[in-house]
């Protein structure tokens, strides 16, 4: 707790001093901080509760992380998935999963990812939670997704550390666009 107070004082006090940046979005140059969001949707376009709440949750998130961070030159993308019904049986912890800067949300957190019963949508499968300080989330709420997002801004503004664009075990495999191509990686 101690140390995302002082992270945010960090981040308040970094406005005006950013380093050179990424592309240009309104004529202001930018960084861009990706946050990627998937979930189930059924064949009706309908996705369980808890998903459902975190997408109210993601969305809350976004605008509050634009705003913090447009002064520090990070511009907030995101990109929604939605797993359809045949993927989501092979694999459902794969739903209502959060990317940010190409790192599972439970990464930035020091979170673990757990499963529990969901609802009628998901059938008989164990749903994807996050348990965070020893509290477990089915939906995951704004205010975790803002931290994360926060620290990755963090670490955007003072440049990433070597290998961060490495893909891990856990990176989006479809998404080439999270982080750009980099000879800094080691296999």
């Amino acid at each position: 707790m101690k140390r995302s107070i002082g992270l945010l004082i960090c981040l308040g006090l970094l406005v005006g001093c950013t380093p050179p940046a990424d592309n240009t979005i309104g004529g202001k140059k930018m960084k861009t901080l990706q946050i990627r969001w998937q979930r189930l949707v059924d064949e009706q376009g309908q996705t369980c509760d808890r998903c459902g709440a975190t997408a109210a949750a993601v969305e809350d998130a976004i605008q509050k992380l634009k705003r913090s961070l447009k002064d520090l030159g990070i511009d907030v993308v995101l990109e929604k998935k939605a797993l359809c019904p045949s993927t989501f049986v092979k694999d459902p912890l794969q739903s209502n999963r959060i990317w940010i800067a190409g790192k599972p949300l439970e990464e930035w957190l020091s979170a673990t990812s757990g499963q529990s019963k969901c609802c009628s949508t998901c059938g008989d499968s164990e749903c994807r939670t996050v348990t965070v300080d020893g509290k477990t989330y089915e939906a995951i709420p704004a205010e975790l997704i803002v931290k994360a997002g926060l620290l990755a801004g963090a670490q955007l503004l003072h440049g990433e550390p070597h290998g961060a664009c490495c893909p891990t075990a856990d990176s989006p495999q479809e998404s080439p666009g999270a982080c750009p191509p980099s000879s800094r990686c080691q296999k």
